[in-house]
């Protein structure tokens, strides 16, 4: 793993995030890129170059964000870009090959009924990136335990599975499997993937109506210092992220909840 890539918001946790991320990137030997991603409209008349000032106040704002927090040994570097979110991410990654996202769960959001924010949902939603999402507050600490939760043990993409591979070599993670048979399950899904099976500590098959059920039922036996998903075409996380936001009612998690993907 060598690229992380952190979008940063402008929320009080914002620092926290980039400490949490740096802290990480020493532990894995990574290079950091901050990002933060700016709109602007000219008006008619207008004599000041609007994008040209917002663009130095973007490049500031990182500048003293980082100036905030210890950076270690880490490569920090420092992207601003006018535009979209998503397409400047995936525009990175097409420069860069970003290896993880790291992003905090309330991005621009002060709404305390909100999981994922704006910023994290959309980068969940919209790009094909692995995310870790960082909870309010929460410090960087090995990642021993992983609970990775599942209802099909069928794994289609060649490099969903390889962030979660880098934690267990890097962390020597204990990996716990949770496989939840939901209402009209297959025999098929009961079968683990060989590339899961090669890093699996333990297994607990539990019947529930909906994954998250699942885990809220088994969290706590595991008390894992992270959690772990696969963001699929069909199945209950994908149909929760249909939207760009995501309820502490629908999900939620007081631990980072990696989301793998695959390209």
């Amino acid at each position: 793993m060598k690229h992380v890539l952190v979008p940063i918001g402008s929320t009080k946790n914002a620092q926290n995030t980039l400490q949490y991320a740096i802290d990480f990137a020493q532990e894995i030997n990574a290079q950091l890129y901050v990002f933060r991603a700016y709109s602007a409209k000219s008006k008619a008349g207008t004599i000041v170059n609007m994008n040209a000032i917002i663009a130095r106040e973007t490049d500031l704002y990182l500048r003293t964000l980082v100036n905030s927090v210890d950076v270690k040994n880490v490569d920090v570097k420092l992207i601003s870009a006018k535009g979209n979110l998503v397409d400047n991410v995936e525009s990175i990654d097409e420069q860069l090959g970003v290896d993880l996202i790291i992003v905090g769960t309330r991005s621009n959001s002060i709404k305390e009924e909100i999981f994922l924010g704006k910023t994290a949902g959309k980068l969940v939603k919209q790009t094909e990136i692995p995310v870790l999402t960082i909870p309010e507050g929460y410090k960087f600490s090995p990642i021993s335990t992983i609970l990775m939760a599942f209802k099909s043990g069928v794994v289609k993409s060649k490099t969903a599975l390889k962030p979660l591979h880098i934690f267990v070599d890097k962390f020597k993670s204990q990996v716990h499997f949770l496989l939840v048979k939901t209402p009209n399950y297959r025999e098929e899904d009961l079968v683990i993937d060989k590339n899961l099976v090669k890093i699996q500590s333990t297994l607990t098959i539990t019947e529930n109506a909906t994954t998250f059920q699942g885990v809220l039922a088994h969290i706590n036996t595991v008390n894992p210092d992270m959690l772990c998903v696969i963001r699929r075409k069909k199945g209950f996380f994908k149909k929760l992220w249909e939207k760009n936001t995501v309820l502490k009612a629908e999900f939620s998690t007081s631990v980072p909840l990696l989301i793998l993907k695959g390209k």
